[in-house]
């Protein structure tokens, strides 16, 4: 039977993994726009893979049933990279929570459904998810463990309890981690791994948009403030990808890989103490 790697988001991360741990198997790349996918889809023909396409919205449960039943009749899913997303400045609060918080959980329960055994998934967050203080242990229990379904009903998620986007995208990231821990225990009942990436700012068109956005002058000072002194690039988080899917890692899941070139440690104990954006005071 064959093997399918399956990219939701088919960016230039997406992209990064999967060329990384595509070879040989089939690659279907999903998104919100299909152009998008057949655009990634003919980078990785014109390198030798073998793609297919979807169209998927990972906010309904539909639709990502639907790509769940596409990718099994290609053949043994063998491989999740999970990297749709939204960003803090362009989307509304509803939106990201619908898509970064609800649609990656969707995205864990339907493919860990299916998810062949050896198999393994990593979901892409954000540096962001590690600048939010620290919850309760009620509420990292409930973003973790919380139906699918029942999760956007949380208290803590309710808009009124949101200062902005910044906060709802920090929540998100930060669920997603919790959320890849619970199902890290689940997948395990089906001998598959599942673990998270947290990027700092990445250089793709969706960032370049960010450092031109709002809170564009903030995001610059991080890059500068950093350890590194620079932004990432989406083949830096593919090899932090191959590691996580490969036998190599094959001791790791449930875990989450910050890479941000020191970003969030220079924002606890350095120079971007106070300089990065951060979610505005509630009223």
């Amino acid at each position: 039977m064959s093997k399918v790697i399956v990219v939701i988001g088919a960016g230039l991360i997406g992209q990064a993994i999967a060329r990384r741990v595509g070879a040989g198997q089939k690659v279907l790349l999903a998104d919100i726009n299909e152009q998008n996918a057949r655009s990634a889809a003919q980078v990785l023909d014109d390198a030798g893979f073998e793609t297919n396409t979807a169209v998927v919205d990972v906010s309904s449960r539909e639709s990502v049933h639907a790509l769940v039943e596409t990718a099994t009749s290609l053949g043994e899913v063998t491989g999740v990279i999970h990297a749709a997303g939204v960003s803090a400045s362009q989307a509304s609060i509803h939106q990201i929570l619908a898509v970064d918080l609800y649609g990656t959980a969707l995205v864990l329960e339907e493919f860990g459904h299916v998810i062949a055994s050896g198999g393994s998934a990593v979901v892409i967050s954000s540096q962001s998810g590690h600048r939010l203080p620290a919850l309760s242990i009620e509420d990292d229990r409930a973003l973790a463990t919380t139906p699918v379904d029942q999760l956007l009903e949380l208290p803590l998620l309710r808009e009124e309890n949101l200062s902005d986007g910044l906060h709802a995208y920090q929540l998100s990231k930060r669920a997603n981690v919790l959320r890849v821990q619970a199902e890290a225990v689940r997948w395990a009942q089906r001998g598959a791994r599942v673990n998270a990436i947290s990027p700092g700012i990445i250089i793709t068109p969706l960032a370049r948009d960010e450092l031109s956005g709002a809170n564009g002058a903030g995001y610059q000072k991080m890059i500068e403030l950093s350890p590194a002194h620079r932004a990432g690039t989406p083949d830096e988080i593919g090899t932090v990808g191959e590691l996580l899917m490969t036998e190599r890692g094959a001791f790791i899941t449930g875990s989450d890989i910050l890479i941000d070139g020191g970003s969030t440690a220079s924002h606890f104990y350095g120079p971007l103490a106070g300089l990065a954006p951060t979610p505005k005071e509630k009223p």
